[in-house]
């Protein structure tokens, strides 16, 4: 292993430690202002479906772009904590049967078998809410504008012209496959809105140049590409024990899938195209992009 990769490994181990405990502190026993009680049992869903590990890959993209630009990493470790919030109410609700219908994620029970449905839509519900206080709290130390924007910008990732409306064309797409420019669409706002929400919100927080927000926007977008292409690989070669979630699901329902459409090579070549594209998008930050560069050949060459 380079020192490079192993540097890369450590600071994306160090911020998911970081991401989680400041997680289970938001997600604690006591009422904020303005609270009027947390009921325990929805609660600890929402903990259930937060608290389970992971890697916190959008957390860091939020934390390392921020870094580039030399914005506030208090801020960031923030916004990366409402972030999580977002992506994992998104899981709680594509596990339910009305969704993907799965019973495990990262190797536990999901929040609507170890609960009930009810309780994990509310648990979803939730989560998806407290992202938008944690930006908004003034524990957030950010000027109004910059919090403004970066709660503009993940309402527009998260919503219905991008994660949500992706799910609502996933669900379509088991009924009839769409073309591969519905593929690709489908895949940007399900899976690669958030990422590049994450890649943004660092520019955002760092108050950047509208060319540096861009740049970074444009590299969310490469990453989120791998993303969905590198889980579509895994998807058809990996098993349930590696990705501690079941497998083969979308060959078994028929759903398109640019893997599908073009095969197993032509995504590996690609797949290295993006890290390469999205490696040139960055060269003129220099030594400073290293992580980041980092960070897309690794989701690229994911194993799980």
């Amino acid at each position: 292993m380079d020192s490079t990769h192993s540097s890369f490994e450590n600071r994306l181990k160090d911020n998911a430690g970081k991401t989680e405990a400041l997680l289970n502190r938001l997600l604690a026993d006591g009422s904020l202002n303005d609270e009027i009680v947390r009921p325990d049992r929805l609660l600890r869903a929402m903990r259930h479906g937060v608290l389970n590990g992971g890697k916190r890959l959008r957390p860091f993209l939020v934390a390392e772009s921020a870094a580039l630009l030399g914005g506030n990493a208090e801020a960031a470790l923030r916004v990366g904590a409402a972030l999580e919030c977002v992506h994992c109410y998104s899981l709680v609700h594509d596990d339910l049967p009305a969704m993907d219908d799965d019973d495990l994620r990262r190797g536990q029970p999901t929040v609507h078998i170890a609960f009930d449905y009810a309780t994990a839509i509310l648990a979803g519900d939730s989560l998806l809410t407290y992202a938008f206080d944690i930006i908004a709290a003034p524990e957030t130390e950010l000027p109004a504008d910059r919090k403004m924007a970066l709660v503009l910008a993940l309402s527009r990732a998260a919503g219905i012209g991008g994660m949500a409306g992706g799910q609502a064309l996933d669900l379509a797409a088991e009924k009839e496959t769409p073309d591969e420019n519905g593929i690709t669409t489908l895949q940007a706002m399900k899976t690669g809105a958030l990422i590049r929400f994450a890649c943004e919100a660092g520019a955002i927080i760092a108050g950047a140049s509208a060319e540096d927000r861009k740049r970074l926007r444009i590299f969310g977008e490469k990453i989120g590409l791998a993303f969905q292409l590198a889980d579509d690989l895994l998807d058809l070669t990996a098993d349930a024990a590696t990705m501690g979630k079941a497998t083969g699901k979308d060959a078994s329902r028929g759903k398109g899938t640019l893997v599908a459409l073009h095969g197993q090579e032509w995504a590996e070549t690609t797949l290295a195209k993006l890290v390469n594209d999205a490696a040139d998008l960055l060269s003129g930050y220099g030594d400073k992009a290293d992580v980041l560069t980092e960070t897309a050949r690794f989701v690229a060459n994911r194993k799980s």
